[in-house]
């Protein structure tokens, strides 16, 4: 009589062996996102002034996470953005980021009397908005610099004179109501530096303008300068 075969393994479907190799994928994969999730600050920052050729990381018994200063930057924007628009209209100002600086540009006819450093009751509302969020947030900001620039003018105005006159209208208002004297300078440009140079009226218009440019701290420079002086100490 004929051996019978041998009774073969049945195949495993080839689905299954993808599906294995996708669980042990992803298996790995919430392994290593749990240990990236687990940061030892002193040698995460040891890491990254090394490779930027700086003096490495001196870690003091407290250690702080700075967030980010595009973070901040958001922050106060929105902060200043929310209390100035409850007041002026939204062609009255406008708002920025330009590296580690806030801007807030106020249009002067909106702002100010006719060839006038007086502020207008609803730009004296506004500036107290942008006074008390400054005073709020004093540690977070370095310096501010208000500029004047003048174009709408009448003849026999000097625009020089009007826009200082202007920007330390804004510097005193902002000074009487929180902010630190001593972080706040002010310059007048006078008609010298438009934002547009389209001979359009409405252009015109906005190159009219007092400049606020808050200044953001540098919290990295403020913690290397800290880890310096616990080095020294030691």
């Amino acid at each position: 009589m004929a051996r019978k075969k041998k009774d073969e393994c049945p195949s495993v479907p080839a689905w299954v062996i993808s599906f294995s190799d996708l669980m042990s994928l992803l298996l790995t994969f919430f392994i290593l996102l749990y240990s990236m999730s687990v940061l030892d600050i002193k040698k995460l920052m040891k890491f990254l002034w090394y490779f930027q050729g700086e003096e490495p990381f001196v870690a003091s018994k407290n250690v702080a996470v700075i967030p980010p200063i595009s973070l901040l930057q958001k922050d106060i924007a929105k902060e200043i953005r929310d209390r100035i628009e409850r007041i002026l209209p939204m062609h009255a100002y406008q708002i920025e980021a330009i590296e580690n600086y806030i801007v807030v540009r106020l249009f002067n006819d909106v702002v100010f009397e006719p060839d006038s450093a007086e502020l207008t009751e609803k730009s004296k509302r506004a500036l107290m908005g942008v006074a008390n969020a400054l005073e709020a947030l004093d540690k977070a900001y370095s310096e501010i610099l208000v500029n004047g620039h003048a174009y709408l003018v009448t003849k026999g105005v000097d625009p020089w004179q009007l826009s200082i006159k202007r920007a330390v209208a804004v510097a005193q208002f902002l000074i009487q109501n929180g902010v630190n004297p001593e972080k706040i300078s002010v310059t007048g440009y006078g008609n010298t530096k438009p934002v547009y140079t389209w001979n359009h009226p409405l252009l015109k218009r906005r190159n009219d303008r007092v400049e606020i440019f808050i200044k953001l701290r540098d919290f990295r420079e403020d913690l290397m300068k800290e880890n310096k002086e616990v080095k020294n100490s030691q």
